[in-house]
């Protein structure tokens, strides 16, 4: 009995490891959002100049506090990859942890290339200049949210198939309010309603990760 209790232990104990890993791993899809959402708001509201209803989180990169919201989306993008890492030792191979990988690095490509100055802030920096790292802010800015927006389909669709209906549907409805908000930004930059429409739908985003987080480490 004693042997074979050990036995049992020994052979327990790299199953945990992995457990732990996985759920350490999926833990930081959990935090990525509140982190990456409280930072930016607060700086958005105590920075000079940024009015909500203009200006575009990413903007809080320029000015000389702009390393907090440079080094927000570094940090925002390791933990969405170490999440997708967690998702995928969690449930396998699959799209949706490298589409959620991919926006991952977009976000540490967004931090690396800052947006252009526009809509007057920084207060006293001239707008209006499309530079190169600007230009490659928003690419990477397109391509991480037609990333996010493709998981959140793919997951939708695997939720469906396991009769999680609840899931299958709030995974849809982020995606599709995702990609309005973000459509609407891009077609009417600077409106108010369009910015704010943009924002709330980041939040939504992020908001999704962090219950799908929670859900993958639940079930881990």
């Amino acid at each position: 009995m004693t042997a074979t209790t050990a036995h049992a232990r020994a052979a327990a104990r790299p199953c945990d490891r992995e457990t732990s890993l996985t759920r350490s791993l999926l833990g930081y899809g959990v935090i990525a959002g509140p982190v990456y959402a409280g930072v930016s708001l607060t700086e958005a509201l105590t920075r000079d100049g940024f009015d909500l209803t203009r200006h575009a989180w990413s903007l809080l990169a320029n000015g000389d506090l702009g390393w907090i919201h440079i080094t927000n989306l570094v940090l925002a993008g390791a933990m969405t990859i170490a999440f997708a890492v967690g998702l995928r030792r969690a449930h396998g191979r699959g799209w949706a942890p490298r589409l959620l990988a991919v926006y991952g690095l977009s976000l540490l490509a967004a931090g690396a290339f800052r947006a252009d100055p526009v809509q007057g802030f920084p207060r006293g920096v001239p707008g209006g200049e499309v530079t190169w790292h600007g230009v490659a802010h928003l690419a990477s800015g397109g391509v991480g949210f037609t990333c996010l927006v493709a998981a959140c389909f793919v997951l939708a669709r695997r939720f469906a198939r396991r009769g999680r209906a609840a899931w299958a549907w709030s995974s849809r409805m982020t995606g599709a309010l995702f990609a309005a908000g973000f459509l609407s930004m891009v077609s009417a930059a600077g409106v108010a309603w369009s910015n704010l429409a943009f924002t709330a739908a980041v939040v939504l985003g992020w908001a999704w990760i962090s219950a799908l987080a929670a859900h993958a480490y639940r079930n881990a």
